[in-house]
């Protein structure tokens, strides 16, 4: 059984005497403030960046906050898998939307929006500055400009959806519900990730409540791009002074760092693959809501369920592959990462691989300033693909493992599957 813990109240940090940066040599990447509006920091960038790490240093200089915009590190008991921030980290800073439910729950960018938003209330209330940080980009969106309009079912309308969808989830009949809700009025269901349930549901309720698909609403990020699509969004209508920083870095350093990352995840069997051992225990499937269809999680449980109906059999080859899968998939979900945010033009983007404490003092002078905010040529990293030249790095990019390079070093998690998965077959028939 995996421990979940609960938040731990932090000590409160002390407001530290922060240096000004200097205004030299600066590049044209700037974001205006706006004084008189409370401040909001945002931290967003590609998993294995380094978000986490320059939100908790900022929380500490600057007396924050942090409100985790992560669609994982919200469920209880998924720690490693999410690169959760540690028990030691929360104590020194306080996380709001860390540990707030069991992973069987589903969990939605309308979720976090209203749960990020009263967060940021608290803490702007406690006097203390919020950091809001994660990669989800969705989430972050609807942070900044706001959710849809789109109505709430009652809850008789979402027990009738749950029992016109049943048949097609309990038989696995995917594209089959998929159709029923395209018939229904909403052809967008087929671009939905397969097995996507939560999603597809949430589209029919919207059909039966007020008779029209989720595209009949208004979304004020694109309400605010239609108004001049060749300018840069309004910012200055939004309620909060935002200070938008997305940390990238050159995509083969990016890469490697996403793969170290992957092979430490799976190297401890206490790591991701006992919490995604606990998800098929308490009976959960691949893709079978939010928590199993993260990245990692849904590539471990796959394995796994082959490993149980193998009777507790793996080889390294098999193990191999499976490290191969989740590395190449995390480092795919950094790509969609960094094109999506290539469109979010109030992020200022700062090259994480450069010195650590001058990103630091950079991000806490925007925080002080009440001038345009620009960041400086040495630390600012293009928001544009790399061109021929990294085009050509990534055609030559192979994974070079550290831990798991020999056969041999496969050894102590095959050892632990066959002790801990050999007897799980019956479970996964129940």
């Amino acid at each position: 059984m995996i421990a979940r813990m609960k938040l731990i109240s932090p000590l409160s940090p002390y407001l530290q005497t922060i240096s000004r940066h200097s205004r030299k040599s600066l590049a044209t990447v700037s974001s205006l403030s706006y004084p008189g509006k409370q401040k909001v920091i945002v931290i967003s960038g590609p998993t294995s960046v380094g978000k986490s790490h320059l939100a908790l240093e900022l929380a500490k200089r600057l007396n924050g906050e942090i409100i985790c915009a992560d669609s994982v590190t919200v469920y209880q008991g998924l720690d490693v898998g999410s690169a959760k921030p540690s028990l030691s980290e929360r104590a020194e800073v306080p996380h709001h939307l860390l540990d707030i439910l069991h992973p069987s729950e589903d969990y939605s960018a309308g979720d976090f929006y209203r749960d990020a938003r009263a967060a940021t209330e608290l803490v702007l209330h406690k006097g203390r500055v919020p950091i809001v940080t994660g990669g989800t980009g969705l989430y972050l969106r609807w942070f900044l400009y706001g959710k849809p309009g789109v109505p709430k079912a009652k809850l008789d309308v979402v027990a009738a959806v749950w029992a016109e969808m049943e048949d097609f989830q309990r038989n696995g009949d995917w594209y089959e519900g998929v159709e029923h809700v395209v018939q229904a009025g909403d052809p967008s269901a087929r671009t939905l990730p397969i097995n996507d349930w939560y999603r597809l549901r949430r589209k029919l309720e919207i059909i039966r409540s007020a008779g029209a698909p989720p595209s009949a609403f208004p979304i004020p990020y694109d309400e605010l791009r239609n108004q001049d699509p060749s300018t840069d969004l309004d910012v200055k209508h939004l309620d909060y002074d935002f200070i938008c920083i997305f940390l990238s870095m050159p995509r083969v350093e990016l890469y490697r760092s996403i793969d170290l990352r992957c092979e430490e995840m799976v190297r401890n069997p206490d790591g991701l693959l006992s919490e995604a051992s606990w998800l098929l225990d308490m009976g959960l499937r691949p893709d079978m809501n939010s928590a199993t269809r993260a990245i990692g999680y849904r590539q471990a449980m796959i394995y796994l369920s082959n490993c149980r109906e193998s009777g507790g059999k793996s080889s390294a080859e098999e193990l191999s592959g499976f490290l191969w899968t989740f590395q190449k998939a995390s480092r795919n979900f950094a790509k969609r990462q960094i094109i999506w945010f290539r469109n979010e033009k109030t992020y200022m983007w700062v090259d994480a691989s450069k010195n650590f404490d001058e990103i630091v003092e950079f991000a806490c002078d925007c925080y002080h300033s009440n001038v345009s905010r620009e960041v400086p040529k040495g630390l600012a990293i293009s928001r544009e693909s790399g061109g021929k030249e990294e085009y050509k790095l990534m055609k030559m990019y192979r994974t070079q493992n550290k831990y798991f390079v020999k056969p041999d070093d496969f050894d102590s998690i095959v050892d632990w599957i066959e002790t801990t998965q050999g007897n799980c077959a019956n479970l996964m028939k129940v």
